[in-house]
């Protein structure tokens, strides 16, 4: 069963729960080493999750950060913006013993490597301005420079945090699209600011994509970006298989409930159709 949920506050919303496995479904046994599509064609079959050893929940040692790959790339005439349409064309999964470097590697695997070292373009709508200021700070302490636009800056640096001004794409030039075009700006934070700075918004995002820029629409992204660059400033970051990875952490069944994959004697088989 796959179920989508959104919570607001204390308010959890069922989305969907459709009787079918998604594409989860392989991530999650990748994180956890256990083969769930097999272990659900098994009880299906007629087998208990008892006699499959699997009679408590399933733990996960370390972080696993699932993200999906877009197309945009191929598509240069498309605003990157993400809404409510499926947009993505597959997913990619980085695991690691924190949240950062797993970060880190699920953004590399997607081919958007997160910045080091640079400058950092921010602009964010009004009711995000508070919520970026935290990411902002942490963004300086590791060594960054701050850019912005007029009123984002302005609040910034109300803040006591020093961010130059830039121009919007249509204030005049040279503005942030030329920048990033020039290679001044490595990273961008960029939450929509309505219908009036839709065209400004747009080229910056599409400009950001043509020149490999990582361009960030959530605070959500933003904070997680941080933890990421933070994780690849402090250390070099290692490799595991995942086979390697549950050998040394896979806690042993015993021999009478592991889960094999020889079927049962008494199972019944399964016979398809010849293809036409």
């Amino acid at each position: 069963m796959n179920a989508q949920f959104a919570i607001k506050g204390d308010v959890v919303y069922v989305l969907e729960v459709n009787p079918r496995a998604s594409r989860t479904v392989p991530y999650l046994s990748k994180a956890t080493g256990v083969p769930l599509a097999r272990v659900a064609a098994r009880v299906m079959s007629g087998r208990t999750l008892a006699e499959l050893g699997l009679a408590r929940d399933l733990t996960v040692n370390g972080v696993f950060v699932k993200s999906p790959v877009f197309p945009f790339v191929r598509f240069p005439g498309v605003d990157t913006i993400l809404g409510p349409e499926m947009k993505s064309t597959g997913e990619v999964m980085g695991g690691a013993s924190t949240f950062g470097e797993a970060f880190a590697k699920a953004q590399m695997a997607v081919g958007q490597e997160l910045p080091t070292k640079g400058t950092v373009f921010v602009s964010v709508n009004n009711s995000d301005k508070p919520n970026v200021l935290p990411v902002a700070r942490d963004l300086v302490a590791l060594g960054f420079t701050i850019v912005a636009t007029r009123g984002t800056a302005a609040y910034l640096r109300a803040h006591g945090v020093e961010a130059a001004t830039v121009y919007k794409v249509n204030e005049g030039r040279p503005n942030v699209a030329d920048q990033v075009v020039n290679g001044a700006v490595q990273m961008i934070i960029n939450t929509p600011l309505g219908r009036a700075s839709f065209f400004d918004d747009r080229m910056v995002r599409r400009a950001a994509m043509l020149h490999g820029v990582p361009c960030i629409t959530t605070l959500t992204g933003a904070a997680a970006a941080v933890s990421g660059i933070r994780a690849l400033r402090e250390h070099e970051l290692t490799v595991r298989a995942l086979q390697d990875y549950h050998a040394e952490t896979a806690t042993p069944r015993r021999p009478d409930v592991a889960v094999s994959a020889t079927p049962p004697a008494d199972a019944a088989a399964i016979t398809l159709p010849a293809p036409t």
